[in-house]
C-alpha cells in the first residue's frame, strides 16, 4: 500500500515545519513584523460587503420593531435581566 492511500498523508501546500521556522513566525506574530523590520502582510478581507449591510439593515430595523412589540413590564424584564447578567447580583427571588 502506498503512503497516500490509506488517507494519511496531508493534502495542500506544506510549509517548512522545523523549530526554527515556526519559532521564528510566532516571534514575527507577536511583535506585528517580520524581523528585518518590514510590516506583516495584511489579513485578506473574506467578508461579503452586500451581506454585512444586509445584517447591519436588519439590526437597525429589528430593536425598534421588537420594542415596539414589547409591553413595559416585559421591556423591564429584559432591562432587569441584563443588568443583573453585566454586573453579577444574584435573583433576590426568595
Amino acid at each position: 500500500m502506498k503512503p497516500w492511500q490509506d488517507g494519511i498523508m496531508r493534502k495542500g501546500v506544506s510549509r517548512d515545519h522545523d523549530f526554527v521556522t515556526v519559532a521564528r513566525r510566532v516571534v514575527e506574530h507577536a511583535i506585528g513584523e517580520h524581523l528585518d523590520g518590514t510590516p506583516l502582510e495584511a489579513p485578506v478581507q473574506r467578508k461579503n460587503k452586500a451581506a454585512v449591510s444586509r445584517g447591519h439593515l436588519g439590526g437597525v430595523k429589528g430593536g425598534p420593531a421588537r420594542a415596539v412589540k414589547l409591553t413595559p413590564v416585559q421591556r423591564k424584564m429584559i432591562a432587569v435581566t441584563a443588568a443583573r447578567t453585566r454586573w453579577g447580583r444574584p435573583n433576590k427571588k426568595d
